[in-house]
């Protein structure tokens, strides 16, 4: 709109002028023209300037993100001084990006300016000899003199209008860096919606690498490969486990369940549907997803539990918050489900926060359940109310289970081990601690002496038992001797 009005001021000054005399216009118009040239050349290197300035301030806006999101460990380590000089670099880029823009506008401000006052001074030479020479009345000159001054406000706008268009488009820029790159994970045309689904995933040969760099036509220069020919099937309403070293590939094999990436090679069905056939809100709807990490909104805790089904009814969520073993702590809060949990959930233990994340799965009633390690960062007593929760959630659905603890998967249906992005080992507990291999090293580190520690003080139990009883006879009268009540204690070998 501004820009608008300046043009159509500009012409209609330009008009009166003309009316006034041509002559005289085409004899101001040289230091005007100027004036235009100059003004689209401060256009066209104002958006640069600009969009360093928003570079740096991004750069300036991560760092000091990062400094108050991790100011715990920087006192810790008592690194105050070094995260200020840090700090110092990208404010002092945003300063330079600033004083560069003041020092453009101390050039080309004056000089618009003094391509005005150059443009009346030329019409006052000129118009002056053309009254003394009787071609043109001092009325006249003083008319067109006026108008002339009319377009120093339009030019001084104007330098404003560009200084903000400049500031628009690399502003834009930045924003369309994200916007125009292409959307990879998309629902096809035609697209059909699935049923109500019955629960088997069928992975058919599949590969899958990371870009190792994007660029904004969506391309990278290679990919990293994190999986590689994965074949299994995992039927209705069993409980798969994943194990692994850091790095095998567990989270992107279930993160193309969801279809958040698509595979390289082979296919990924679910009920014999290709996922990249399906639409994605039909297939996303029927899969319920707990993190490790429980990201809970900025709200009360009803609406976090029922983010997934807005049309819960009260009897609903209080009944999945009951299953997941939250609703005695969230009662016990002093406004109930209508405590607001902070930002991430913060005023929350992460305990808490898991037990809502498993409430807001178990009130979407997902067909497929995905757990990623949800028990691996919190205590004894609160893994055990989770592992409530969870047996809760887990029953009449296909569930995928990654975890680094052996507790956790030695019930599952079908054990996957990954190493290197391949399966290197499947089966039952039972059946891979006979194969030996990479099960069997995590086992040993794992579970072995527990088990062991185990048996032995199931052992020390009985053989109290057999000290506290009444000490038989040996049938002539006589109690049994020393000999036989040590070999009451020997163990065997069941």
């Amino acid at each position: 709109v501004e820009l608008i009005n300046i043009v159509v001021l500009f012409l209609g000054i330009i008009a009166l002028l003309y009316r006034e005399s041509p002559t005289l216009l085409l004899i101001g118009l040289g230091p005007l023209l100027v004036l235009a040239g100059v003004t689209y050349y401060l256009g066209t290197i104002v958006g640069p300037l600009f969009y360093r300035v928003d570079q740096a301030l991004g750069d300036l806006s991560a760092a000091l993100q990062e400094n108050l999101t991790g100011a715990q460990v920087v006192r810790a380590f008592a690194r105050e001084d070094f995260e200020k000089q840090k700090l110092s670099k990208p404010n002092r880029e945003l300063y330079h990006a600033r004083v560069n823009i003041v020092n453009t506008w101390a050039v080309f401000v004056p000089t618009m300016n003094l391509l005005v006052m150059l443009s009346t001074a030329v019409i006052i030479w000129f118009g002056g000899g053309m009254v003394i020479g009787g071609t043109l009345t001092l009325g006249t000159l003083v008319a067109f003199n006026a108008y002339l001054l009319l377009l120093a406000l339009p030019v001084q706008r104007l330098g404003d209008v560009v200084s903000s268009a400049g500031e628009a488009v690399a502003g834009g820029q930045r924003i369309f860096e994200i916007l125009d790159l292409p959307q990879e994970i998309t629902s096809p045309s035609n697209v059909m919606r699935l049923p109500n689904l019955r629960g088997q995933v069928t992975f058919d040969a599949v590969s899958f690498g990371y870009r190792r760099n994007s660029s904004p036509d969506g391309k990278g220069d290679g990919a990293r490969a994190a999986l590689h020919n994965v074949s299994f099937i995992a039927e209705p309403n069993q409980v798969v486990a994943l194990i692994g070293l850091t790095g095998s590939g567990k989270t992107t094999l279930i993160n193309l369940i969801p279809r958040f990436y698509d595979p390289t090679e082979g296919s990924v069905r679910v009920d014999g549907y290709d996922l990249r056939t399906v639409e994605l809100e039909s297939l996303r709807s029927q899969i319920g997803i707990v993190l490790q990490t429980s990201f809970l909104f900025s709200t009360n805790l009803r609406e976090n539990i029922a983010f997934g089904r807005v049309d819960a009814s009260e009897d609903q969520i209080i009944a999945a918050a009951k299953a997941a073993r939250a609703h005695d702590f969230i009662q016990a809060l002093p406004n109930g489900y209508e405590t607001i949990v902070g930002e991430r959930g913060v005023t929350l233990s992460g305990g808490q926060r898991q037990r809502v994340a498993i409430a807001r799965a178990l009130l979407m009633d997902p067909r497929i359940l995905i757990l990623d390690d949800s028990t691996s960062s919190v205590d004894t007593q609160t893994e055990y109310l989770i592992q409530q929760a969870l047996a809760e959630l887990m029953q009449g659905r296909t569930t995928f289970v990654i975890a680094q603890r052996l507790s956790t998967v030695k019930r599952a249906d079908q054990i996957l081990v990954l190493q290197d992005g391949r399966i290197v080992q499947r089966g039952t507990h039972n059946a891979l601690l006979a194969q030996g291999g990479l099960y069997q090293e995590i086992y040993d580190l794992q579970l072995k002496d527990q088990e062991q520690f185990r048996s032995e003080m199931l052992f020390l139990d009985r053989e109290a038992e057999f000290a506290q009883a009444p000490t038989p006879s040996n049938g002539d009268g006589h109690e049994r001797g020393e000999d036989e009540s040590e070999l009451l204690k020997m163990p065997s070998d069941g």
